[in-house]
């Protein structure tokens, strides 16, 4: 199986000017100097994390999703992040995962964060989205998400084989919280012997919190291959598929996991 280059976007974001964002990331995507395969920018990139979907939210026809493929498209990439969406009356916290022929897949964000009041205004998902590409299998999610592991769990399916390869978050992730969110993803790659990537924004956002970023990407050992603080950072890196191979044929402990099964809100 191929190895897979992938593209971390760590940025500001103009607070809840969506005109402002994809001409931002547009600019920031022609600047990646080298071939790329799978471009990753943080939650709710084209507004932060907002608490006005009334305001901003666009349908799947809307100008975000329309820059989405376009830039796949022309770049001839996969492209991927969260948006505000509005679908049958519902606000959704929606990652994409676009691909350059205009063809997507989409995870509504499970775990809304209540302390921001984020269950409110919008409506939470119940079906996790794994993504293939070059034989490689990339489980998306979103921020709050990582503090739910039973979640993310890898599992040994039917084949014999985990459930995924990659594990990834985008997010919106304060400073003042900047420990767990690098525990966390280290712990979360470890569990489920993969790579894990987190990509959150940097700066202050309309309420003024901040946000130091901490974009990482860890190896399946829990190694810390990259982590940029505070500053915008564009990261190339290419995963190796015998590195994710290597760990789970030398430690090979998911196949002692317990059996579970997620139904709805119940673990059962």
């Amino acid at each position: 199986m191929a190895d897979l280059k992938v593209t971390l976007i760590q940025s500001q974001l103009y607070w809840e000017d969506i005109a402002a964002n994809l001409q931002m990331f547009d600019e920031k995507i022609d600047r990646i100097g080298e071939r790329t395969e799978v471009v990753f920018l943080p939650e709710m990139f084209s507004t932060g994390f907002s608490m006005q979907p009334e305001k901003l939210a666009e349908t799947m026809d809307g100008s975000a999703v329309q820059w989405m493929k376009k830039k796949a498209a022309e770049k001839n990439i996969i492209l991927t992040g969260s948006l505000i969406i509005e679908e049958n009356g519902h606000y959704l916290n929606r990652l994409i995962w676009m691909l350059p022929n205009g063809t997507y897949g989409t995870y509504d964000k499970r775990h809304l964060f209540g302390y921001a009041g984020e269950h409110e205004h919008y409506q939470p998902g119940d079906k996790r989205l794994i993504a293939q590409v070059k034989g490689w299998k990339i489980n998306l999610n979103i921020c709050y998400d990582m503090r739910f592991p039973v979640w993310a769990r890898n599992t040994i399916q039917p084949d014999g084989n985990p459930a995924y390869d990659v594990l990834v978050y985008v997010a919106n992730w304060p400073e003042r919280r900047s420990t767990a969110w690098t525990t966390l993803l280290q712990a979360r790659a470890i569990e489920n012997q993969c790579y894990a990537i987190g990509v959150n924004r940097v700066g202050n956002d309309g309420n003024n919190i901040y946000h130091s970023g901490e974009t990482s990407l860890i190896d399946p050992m829990g190694e810390i291959i990259y982590r940029k603080s505070h500053d915008e950072d564009i990261f190339t890196y290419t995963l190796q598929r015998d590195r994710v191979d290597e760990v789970r044929k030398n430690i090979p402990f998911l196949k002692d996991a317990d059996n579970f099964t997620i139904l709805s809100n119940e673990l059962v």
